[in-house]
């Protein structure tokens, strides 16, 4: 009977096992990506200058892009853009006025369905509608001028970019050292590897980025763990710099003084 009673129990555990891989496989990327779609004649009301345009990637496909002008009198250089898992650019507009009082140029590009952007989003079509944004800033600016700049979800688009095309620096604002380890901490028991969309593997572009990189990252981050992101120390180079924000979580690392201070060390 007891033996019934464990084998009844191994039946239960295992099914279980399934079904929850089952949903993570075909649910992971509602899990993974908030968009909010905007209507393609629509328009946005920020308060600072800018264009609007279109990286089209293929039939289906296209990126929807806003560049956040400074006077050309007074422009450095570019900072290229890749926003969080929330939203559109839309919510992300306001950390625009970080570089653009700087004199840098920002372009922020929207995932297919989030804004205007459509198409289908997998992480091929992310890194490629990356690296077209960055051709097309390589018209106009030098890759000494080009920053890449990628917050939360952002970061593991941002460093595959840099880890392929040169640039001045590379900026990472809560970063994960890659999507398998920051799940694997909550879904060990899971071949994440097989069972994952998207990998974003910035543990292994890092080490191919020559340009400096700076990383942010609060002490309090509730959404990836100060922890995984320090593993990033072991592949820094020299001049690289990880900075900790005491007591920073994963949404307001803006408003301490020290990321402040140093991002306007990183752009004068």
């Amino acid at each position: 009977m007891k033996k019934v009673v464990i084998v009844f129990y191994i039946k239960i555990a295992l099914l279980l096992y399934a079904l929850v891989g089952s949903l993570l496989f075909i649910f992971q990327d509602r899990l993974l990506f908030h968009p909010e779609a905007v209507g393609q004649n629509s328009s946005y009301q920020f308060n600072q200058p800018y264009q609007e345009s279109v990286i089209p990637l293929d039939a289906n496909t296209q990126f929807h892009v806003v560049h956040f002008t400074v006077p050309d009198s007074i422009r450095k250089g570019l900072v290229l853009y890749f926003h969080g898992n929330r939203k559109n650019i839309g919510h992300y507009a306001q950390f625009a006025s970080n570089f653009t009082k700087n004199n840098y140029e920002v372009w922020m590009i929207d995932y297919p369905g989030f804004g205007k952007s459509i198409g289908e989003l997998t992480e091929e079509n992310l890194y490629e509608g990356a690296l077209q944004l960055y051709m097309l800033a390589k018209l106009r600016f030098k890759p000494a001028e080009i920053i890449i700049y990628g917050k939360s979800i952002g970061t593991g688009i941002a460093t595959q970019l840099a880890s392929v095309r040169d640039c001045k620096h590379l900026i990472l604002e809560t970063p994960y050292y890659s999507m398998e380890s920051l799940l694997g901490r909550y879904l060990f028991m899971y071949p994440l590897n097989k069972l994952m969309h998207f990998k974003f593997p910035s543990n292994e572009y890092i080490q191919k980025v020559t340009a400096p990189v700076t990383i942010f990252h609060g002490t309090d981050d509730g959404v990836i763990a100060y922890s995984n992101a320090e593993l990033f120390t072991q592949h820094l180079k020299q001049v690289d710099e990880f900075v900790t924000i005491a007591n920073g979580t994963h949404v307001n690392l803006n408003s301490f003084k020290l990321m402040q201070d140093k991002l306007n060390s990183i752009l004068r």
